[in-house]
C-alpha cells in the first residue's frame, strides 16, 4: 500500500527530528566550570612593611579578624555576605602557610572561587605562589560533588590581594609558561603594576586589575572586577567596574580611582 504525505507534513516531521536531534545533543553538552584563584596574604603589622592599623586588623596569624579576611571588608566575610556567591565549604590543605581555606560558588553560573588566607608571616611564600600560578604551575584539584575543580596553576583568573610585599623584598624567580593558556590575573596591592609587571610578563599572564599607586585592597573592588569577568566583558569594562566597586567605598572620585585601578601592560 503506498502512503502519500504532503508537503508541509513532511517538513513538520522533519523539523521534529531535526531538533529532537539537536536536542538529544544539548543535553549531552555541559558547561565546563570556570575557576578563581585568589591568595590573600593576610594583614600583618609585625612582620610586614605596612603603615600598622589595629592589633585585631593586623594581626596576620588570626584570619578571624584580619582586615583582608575576616574584617567587614575582608575576602571572606563580604563574599559570604553578597547574593552573588554562595558559601561551600571549608577545604583542607596540607599548605602550612594557608590558615585557612574556602570554597564558593557564583550563584548564577558555574564560577567557582578558592580563597586563601595565607599567614602573614609568609608573604614572600603567598608572592611566590601566586606567581607560580598566574605561570600555570602547580595545579591544584578539588573534588565537589562530582566535579573536579581546576584551581593553581589551573585556574582560569588568579588574584593575589594584600600588602606588595615586592616593595619589601625582591624575588629570586624564573617564571616560564606551563602552557599556551592565557590567565587573568589581578593583583590588588599598592603600586603593585609597577613591581609585579617583570614577573607577570615572564608567567605569560593578562593582567587585568592591578595598580598605580597607593590603595586599600579590601574585597569590595576584588568583586567588583569579578562581576565584569564573569559576564564576559572587555578588559577595559572589567577595570571600570573595579574602579566604581573601589570609588563607592573609598569616596575617592571615580577619576582617581581610574587612575588607580588601570588594566593590561
Amino acid at each position: 500500500m503506498q502512503i502519500l504525505f504532503s508537503l508541509p507534513l513532511l517538513v513538520t516531521w522533519g523539523c521534529l527530528l531535526f531538533f529532537g536531534g539537536l536536542s538529544s545533543v544539548a543535553q549531552e553538552i555541559t558547561v565546563s566550570p570556570r575557576t578563581v584563584h585568589v591568595f590573600v596574604a593576610l594583614c600583618d603589622n609585625d612582620n610586614q612593611g605596612i603603615v600598622p592599623v589595629s592589633k585585631n586588623l593586623g594581626n596576620g596569624q588570626n584570619p578571624k579578624t584580619n582586615l583582608y579576611w575576616g574584617a567587614l571588608y575582608g575576602v571572606k566575610t563580604h563574599f559570604k555576605k553578597s547574593k552573588d556567591w554562595v558559601f561551600i565549604q571549608n577545604v583542607e590543605t596540607d599548605n602550612p602557610n594557608i590558615l585557612e581555606r574556602i570554597l564558593f560558588k557564583h550563584s548564577k553560573t558555574e564560577t567557582y572561587l578558592l580563597a586563601d588566607a595565607y599567614d602573614g608571616r609568609t608573604i614572600y611564600d603567598t608572592t611566590v605562589d601566586f606567581l607560580e600560578a598566574s605561570a600555570g604551575n602547580a595545579e591544584q584539584k578539588i573534588g565537589y560533588g562530582e566535579k573536579e575543580l581546576c584551581f593553581g596553576g589551573g585556574s582560569d583568573l588568579l588574584a593575589y590581594v594584600g600588602h606588595d610585599g615586592l616593595m619589601d623584598f625582591e624575588l629570586r624567580l624564573t617564571l616560564e609558561p606551563a602552557n599556551v593558556k592565557k590567565r587573568d590575573a589581578i593583583i590588588l596591592a599598592c603600586v603593585s603594576k609597577t613591581f609585579f609587571e617583570p614577573y607577570l610578563k615572564m608567567a605569560g599572564a593578562n593582567p587585568l586589575v592591578w595598580t598605580t599607586g597607593l590603595m586599600s585592597p579590601e574585597a569590595y573592588t576584588l568583586k567588583s572586577a569579578l562581576d565584569g569577568w564573569i559576564l564576559g566583558e572587555t578588559d577595559a569594562l572589567v577595570r571600570e567596574r573595579a574602579a566604581k566597586g573601589y570609588h563607592t567605598y573609598q569616596k575617592c572620585g571615580m577619576r582617581g580611582a581610574r587612575n588607580l585601578l588601570v588594566t593590561g601592560y
